[in-house]
Formats: structure tokens, sequence, C-alpha cells
């Protein structure tokens, strides 16, 4: 058994693409349309068209969600969180968090949200 992707459904899938990409860093791999169930699939991830993949659905007639409170975030690593943030912010990106330390840790964290307030938490990482 293998771990092949994550689905999050988004309002505006061109949006979402270009905060993953230009971002987040992360390679568009593919989409494929569905007109009978009027919905889109778009994959991205890192590496060479290799999973595990970021899928986003867009349902063509669906610009928002109500995320609930089950869903709690997404992670990546990233070797300098600081440089990072700058980074997003220059970007547009909204950082919720901004980087330090866990409060009952030293783990180096943040928190941005991406264009449906989907929570997503960088950690750094030195390796």
């Amino acid at each position: 058994m293998r771990f092949l992707h994550t689905m999050i459904r988004v309002g505006d899938l061109d949006k979402s693409i270009k905060f993953y990409t230009e971002v987040l860093g992360l390679k568009f791999h593919r989409q494929t349309e569905y007109p009978e169930g009027k919905f889109t699939l778009a994959f991205l991830g890192y590496g060479d068209d290799t999973e595990p993949f970021l899928e986003l659905t867009h349902n063509w007639e669906t610009d928002s969600y109500d995320l609930g409170n089950a869903y709690g975030h997404m992670a990546f690593g990233v070797e300098d969180i600081y440089a990072t943030c700058e980074k997003i912010e220059a970007l547009g990106g909204k950082i919720i968090r901004p980087p330090g330390p866990m409060k009952h840790g030293t783990t180096v964290i943040a928190f941005i949200e991406d264009p449906d307030n989907y929570k997503v938490e960088l950690i750094e990482r030195k390796d």
C-alpha cells in the first residue's frame, strides 16, 4: 500500500493552481475536465509526475465551501522558514501564524492560508 494523493475542493481552480505552483512551488502535472459531472481535477506535486499529489477538485457550480471543523492542515517542509514566509508575503500570500518555535517545543513553524482558507503549515527542516 502507498499514499497517492490528498484532495481538497477549491472555488477558483486557476487561483488555487497559481497559489500552489507560484507560492509553494509545486509543479502542475495534469488537469482533466468531466463535463457530464461538471467538475475538473488538477494534480500538483513535487517531482516528475510521481505521487503523492495534491488533487484540486473544482465543482463548476460551487465557488466556495464551508471547511467545517474536521480539516486540520497540510504541512510542507522548508529549509529557511523566514525567507520562505517573506517570499510568500511578497507574492500576496497570507501568513496567519508568523514563523517561530512551537509553543511546547523547539521546531520552527509558521501557518499560511490558501485562497480557499485551507490552513498550510510550514515546518523548517534543515535536511
